[in-house]
């Protein structure tokens, strides 16, 4: 194998998710996940600190999405409607990996240390939010408060989302989680 390997990280990725489906995860190794991608071992922890990160590995990219969107939200606008627009970046992010997703899902589903991780980094989001929410001039309690119902919403909308039965793309989903959780807090 020659130094640089193109496109390694989405290999090991896409390797990782293959072996995990077929063999379980408990089972799998960085060792089988590196040779299935057609790469050496010590590729896959240049690129992954363990097994785990590879369903992972986009955590800080999307966060930064979610970010900027939130930041770059004109000022005029309310906190909702640059929420909206943090969330409608994320949910154009992942439309394009559907089925990779689902998988990725039913596999956090399955294994407890997974479900720790994937609230892990739903608490960074929602913290990262906060932090960028408050910046725009939102006080701390509903700066938190809104981050933490902003991950809620697209959390719901994901589920929803990965369901097989549903074929509407997440953009849309979660605007329509967005316009319920509006409809809810108008009623009196």
């Amino acid at each position: 194998m020659g130094r640089w390997e193109p496109h390694s990280r989405r290999r090991l990725e896409e390797a990782a998710l293959a072996l995990y489906a077929r063999d379980g995860f408990e089972k799998t190794t960085a060792a089988q996940i590196a040779e299935r991608a057609g790469l050496t071992e010590r590729t896959f922890f240049r690129h992954f600190g363990d097994k785990r990160e590879v369903l992972f590995s986009n955590e800080g990219a999307v966060r930064e999405l979610l970010v900027t969107a939130v930041r770059n939200a004109p000022e005029a606008h309310a906190p909702r409607d640059a929420i909206a627009a943090g969330l409608q970046a994320v949910g154009g992010e992942l439309q394009p990996r559907r089925e990779a997703q689902r998988r990725r899902a039913a596999l956090i589903a399955a294994h407890p240390e997974l479900q720790e991780r994937e609230l892990i980094k739903q608490a960074s989001w929602s913290a990262a939010l906060a932090d960028t929410l408050q910046a725009r001039g939102v006080a701390e309690p509903a700066a938190r408060l809104t981050a933490k119902v902003a991950i809620a919403i697209v959390r719901v909308a994901f589920e929803r989302w990965i369901d097989e039965a549903n074929d509407r793309d997440l953009p849309h989903l979660i605007a329509e989680a967005l316009d319920q959780i509006e409809l809810f807090a108008s009623r009196e």
